[in-house]
Order: C-alpha cells, then sequence, then structure tokens
C-alpha cells in the first residue's frame, strides 16, 4: 500500500490509500512580483515508484517518475534575450520531455541529465519587461513542463536539484534557496556577471539514418558566417522530388545571400521593421534574401548549376530531385551555401549557433522525422583547386532524418467484396471500368454487391506477367501505367522477389541490377529513352476514346539453376514486395485464380497476369 499527500493552503491533509503507488501533489509556486530581476523556480509537483519494484532491498537504484515545472520570469526593466538557465539535477535523472524549451546544447530528448543541463526558451526564446506588455505574464514568463526519471528519491523526500542559475551574461544569481517542494533564486543585472556555465556541445560520432543534413560552417567572422547545407539521401529505395527543406533561426539571423538554393519567399519586412533594421542601420537590406524566423529554401533548376552568380556549388541545382544512392551515387545528394547575418550578443568569431527544428518534404509523398542537430568533428572537403589537400569547415553540426511509416493512403473500397476485372481492363482509366467489371461479373455468373465498391484510382500501376516457364528458366515481363497527370521523370522500381533474385540473369529495356546490400531485391530503372514515364493522355479519338495512360515495359529472364526447386507458377515467380520512387506499392492478396492449373500442366508457355496497385500514389 502506498500513500498520496496533497498539501493545501487551508493545511488540510488528504490521505488517500492506492495500491503500488507514491504520488506527491503540491502547491503552486508563491507571488514572483518579490524579485526584481529574473526570478528562476523549479517546482516538483508529482511522482511515484517505477517498476520493476526494488523497494525495500535496493532503494538507490529504485525508480521513479518526476513531473516539475522550471518557470522564469522576467521582472526586470531589460528585455531577456535568448534565456537559458541551468538545472543542476543530481539523482541520476533522464528527462523525458519538456514543453516550451530544448537542451542548449542540441541533445535530443529523452537524455541522460544526471550532471545538469542548460535549457533555452523555444519557441519563445525571449522574454519581456512588464513595463512593456503591461504586465502580460504570457510575454514575460516561460513555463517549461519537465517529466521524466529519478532514482533512489522516494516518497516523503522531494527530489530539488541543488543548483539553478541563469546562463546568460549580465546577470549575478546568489544560492537558490529551498522551501518544501520549490528551489528558487533571483538574478539581479550586473553588466560586468559573466556566466560559468557554457552549455557548450558534446562532440558526438556521425549517425545514420534515412536522410542526413550536414550543416557545416566554412568562414567566420564577427557579424556573419558562410555555410554550406549537404542533403544526403542513404535509403536504397526512396528519392525526393522539389524537395522543401526548413528550419527555425534561434537568434534573430537573418540570410543575406545562397548560392545552389533559395528561398521560396524573398520577403525582407521582418528585418527593416524589426531589431534586425535597428542594429544594421546602414545595411543594404532590399538585397537580403530572408528575414524568415523559419524560412522554406528550395533547390535551383537543372540551368543554374554553372551560374557564377548563384551557382557553382558541387551537387548543386538538381531541380529538388535527389536519386537512392544505388540508382546514381552522383545524384543522391544536394547541396548549397547561404551567408548568415548573426545578432547581437552573438557578434565574435567563435559564436555559432545551428538553427534548430529541421523539416524535410518532397512532393512523392514521403514524411520524414528530424532529429535536433549534433555538434560532429569537422567536416573535410576537397581542395577546390584540385590539390591533394582538405580544408576543414569551422563547426559541424548532423541532423539525422527518418522516413515516418506508416503513410499508406488506403484506397477507398467498400466493405462489400470486390468486383474481378478482365485484363483488358486494365488498359483503361479507373473511371471506365464499372461497365467492364459489370459485364465480367455477369459473364462468370458472380453476385454484384450494392452499392458498388470503389475504384482504386492510382497514380501509377504495374503489371507483373510470367511470361514462360521451362525446364532451365522462365520470363516475365514487368509494365508500369502512369494514370497521373504529371510525366515522371528518372522512375525506379525495387522487386523484391523471395526466392527468384539468384536466378536473375538480364533485363531488356530497363536497367537493372540486384542489390548488393539485399539478395532477394532487384533494383529497376529506366534505361536510355525510357526514363521518362509520360502522363495520361487523351485516346486516339478523344470523343469516344478513353484516355491512354503513359507506359514504359521490359521482358526480364532468370535460370533456374542457381535456383533449384523455385516453383515460379505456385508464388515463386511473383514478387511479395514492391518499391516505386520510393513508396510502397499494395500487392494482391491471392495470386491468379489459373496459377494452379498452370502448375500442373504440361504446357511450356504460359501467360499470367498479376496487377501491382500502387495506392500511395493515387490522385
Amino acid at each position: 500500500m502506498a500513500t498520496v499527500f496533497c498539501s493545501f493552503t487551508s493545511k488540510i491533509i488528504l490521505i488517500i490509500s492506492v495500491s503500488l503507488l507514491q504520488i506527491i501533489c503540491f502547491s503552486q509556486p508563491s507571488n514572483p512580483s518579490v524579485c526584481n530581476g529574473i526570478l528562476i523556480s523549479y517546482l516538483y509537483k508529482s511522482g511515484y515508484a517505477l517498476p520493476p519494484t526494488l523497494l525495500p532491498a535496493d532503494p538507490t537504484h529504485q525508480g521513479y517518475r518526476f513531473e516539475s515545472t522550471l518557470t522564469v520570469t522576467n521582472n526586470g526593466l531589460v528585455e531577456l534575450k535568448n534565456w537559458r538557465v541551468f538545472v543542476g539535477f543530481n539523482n541520476s535523472e533522464f528527462l523525458v520531455s519538456a514543453s516550451e524549451a530544448v537542451l542548449a546544447d542540441g541533445t535530443s530528448l529523452p537524455a541522460d541529465v544526471r550532471n545538469g543541463t542548460v535549457f533555452a526558451g523555444y519557441p519563445v526564446a525571449d522574454l519581456k519587461t512588464a513595463v512593456e506588455t503591461a504586465g502580460d505574464v504570457n510575454q514575460m514568463q516561460a513555463r517549461v513542463g519537465l517529466v521524466g526519471t529519478q532514482f533512489g528519491v522516494g516518497a516523503p523526500n522531494v527530489p530539488l536539484p541543488p543548483n539553478i542559475t541563469l546562463a546568460n551574461d549580465g546577470y549575478l544569481c546568489p544560492k537558490p534557496t529551498t522551501q518544501g517542494n520549490e528551489t528558487r533564486v533571483c538574478c539581479l543585472p550586473d553588466s560586468n556577471a559573466r556566466s560559468n556555465i557554457t552549455g557548450e556541445e558534446k562532440i558526438v560520432p556521425l549517425q545514420n539514418g534515412d536522410l542526413t543534413i550536414m550543416y557545416d560552417v566554412i568562414r567566420s567572422y564577427e557579424l556573419n558566417y558562410f555555410a554550406q547545407v549537404t542533403i544526403s539521401n542513404h535509403n536504397p529505395f526512396t528519392r525526393l522530388d522539389n524537395w522543401n527543406l526548413n528550419w527555425d533561426w534561434m537568434e534573430n539571423e537573418f540570410i543575406n545571400s545562397m548560392r545552389g538554393a533559395r528561398p521560396k519567399v524573398i520577403d525582407t519586412r521582418n528585418c527593416i521593421f524589426g531589431s534586425q533594421g535597428n542594429y544594421y542601420k546602414g545595411f543594404e537590406f532590399s538585397t537580403v534574401l530572408s528575414c524568415e524566423k523559419r524560412p522554406t529554401i528550395i533547390d535551383l533548376p537543372l540551368e543554374r548549376t554553372n551560374d557564377t552568380t548563384l551557382g557553382m556549388i558541387p551537387f548543386c541545382c538538381r531541380n529538388g530531385t535527389i536519386l537512392p544512392p544505388s540508382m546514381d551515387l552522383s545524384r543522391s545528394k544536394s547541396a548549397f551555401q547561404i551567408e548568415v547575418y548573426k545578432m547581437p550578443p552573438d557578434l565574435n568569431k567563435t559564436q555559432l549557433t545551428p538553427p534548430q527544428n529541421w523539416k524535410i518534404n518532397s512532393t512523392v509523398g514521403l514524411d520524414y522525422q528530424c532529429g535536433p542537430p549534433a555538434r560532429v568533428n569537422p567536416t573535410l572537403f576537397p581542395d577546390p583547386s584540385g590539390l591533394p589537400s582538405n580544408s576543414v569547415a569551422i563547426a559541424s553540426w548532423q541532423v539525422v532524418c527518418n522516413i515516418t511509416r506508416p503513410r499508406v493512403k488506403e484506397a477507398k473500397i467498400a466493405t462489400e467484396p470486390p468486383l474481378l476485372l478482365p485484363a483488358e481492363s486494365l488498359l483503361v482509366p479507373f473511371e471506365n471500368r464499372t461497365e467492364k467489371a459489370l459485364e465480367f461479373a455477369k459473364l462468370k455468373r458472380r453476385d454484384i454487391p450494392n452499392p458498388l465498391p470503389c475504384g482504386d484510382n492510382c497514380g501509377v500501376s504495374i503489371n507483373w506477367h510470367v511470361l514462360s516457364d521451362y525446364k532451365d528458366g522462365w520470363t516475365a515481363r514487368m509494365t508500369l501505367f502512369n494514370w497521373g497527370e504529371s510525366d515522371i521523370v528518372d522512375w525506379f522500381s525495387a522487386v523484391e522477389l523471395d526466392q527468384a533474385v539468384p536466378g536473375f540473369e538480364a533485363v531488356y529495356s530497363f536497367a537493372g541490377n540486384p542489390l548488393t546490400d539485399a539478395n532477394n531485391t532487384i533494383f529497376f530503372a529506366g534505361g536510355p529513352g525510357h526514363n521518362y514515364l509520360v502522363a495520361e493522355r487523351n485516346g486516339s479519338n478523344p470523343r469516344k476514346d478513353p484516355r491512354v495512360p503513359g507506359t514504359e515495359q521490359s521482358v526480364i529472364s532468370f535460370t533456374k539453376k542457381k535456383t533449384p526447386g523455385i516453383n515460379v507458377a505456385r508464388g515463386d515467380g511473383f514478387p511479395t514486395k514492391v518499391y516505386f520512387n520510393g513508396e510502397e506499392c499494395s500487392l494482391p492478396t491471392v495470386l491468379p485464380s489459373n496459377a494452379h492449373r498452370i502448375a500442373a500442366a504440361s504446357a511450356v508457355f504460359s501467360s499470367i497476369t498479376l496487377m501491382l496497385i500502387l495506392i500511395v500514389l493515387q490522385q
């Protein structure tokens, strides 16, 4: 049995018996007006023991959930810019979440903070004064909700940090005081005070991910610096088209110039009417590219590659297309350079703050989740003159992004069973298939559901035909249909065949090879003259003929010498997974109905049609 203690202002203690949990609830902090500077408080709100239960044998290693609130209030006369607060955790804390703040060293949550950590305000980094807001606490104060795990301190004891202090220069903070479940400190302005809390970033090894972004500072000055941003695709099955890249500036920076990319919107109003215009009074803002806190960056078209003003950056100007490395390693990355101007108090060569909250997306429909920038060893760049030497970046950060799964758009299928289609209807647009489906159902004497099931309306469909199956080998034909309104350039597909890949011999119209790191997958791409999958177009006679999809096809041959025992017709000759332009296709759940008859027949030639529906590209 455990006990819940809740303290009220009337000093009445309510005791409730519950099993297996120890929860402590406390009152809110007192009035912050007693401090005429920056008031910082750490309030422990509640907590309880977590499994496994180690009490009473090992109380030191017993874990407890804790919920606390870190509050930073500006009661002074000067706006607090880019607030930072050090919390000296000392109970082996493991922080799981923090609202309205990030860890200043760029570490992502959950994180081990047993030696203390520095919090930085986000998305609101500045705390205004009561004078300029008429006492609006929402603008004067930051409240950071903390949730995590600590060890060894259970009820009725309260796990409070022995030290909390402001990490900004220009303030003097005395030793904090503790009363009950709260620790607080009042930091007063002192122009000579310098914080001894650096919040310096740790250098971590490079990490792997579906996609990585490097932020390399290559030149640094007092007021500005130049950085190169490199986006690299590491996933063998995915691509990006018309990528858009976003981030948040943390210190009121602005982009003065760029090469290899461009802001989607060029807008200088925030600089002209904001703090940047007040500080850089003689600056020519008419040529500035972006003053947005969260700019959107887009790639430049191919024709700008050798532009001496906008291009001339290796791997730039790909029109937003980044291919998988398995297709073309040289086109699996994109790069650009930016010139960034800084704001006080960061006006020195060594004060470099990377942007946070990175996001990248693509018109192919994939979603990426990006972590915070992590400080890594400086990147080496080859000498642009071609000499056998390298230049080292001044500082480098890596952002790791992974595809969030699943992002599958389910086709609009009614609850009734689907209607089977005759093979010839696969060449007809979806809106013209109802009549053929009804005729086919009547011919085969199948029930017709009411209401009728919805069509899949795929943007791209793939047909896999087993053309022949003989003693020493077999062949298949792969056909792609583009039902969309846009042409697809430099398409690719990955086909997983669990049993057949070792016997792969050749593909004739496409380019294709088994992947070296996946022994059951063949990677296909459009070869010369076949890399352009045109959009759906009008038929020969638009008044009576249905629209016609764009198509590409190729025959693929296999030998049975390396796959003894393979049974092509019973399933081994059909894909188990298919990807098109990085998105996984939806496959039929059953094989063609005549597969068993073909397996038993003595004929050496068969014609089996299997349609693979790519529902994630539906219009």
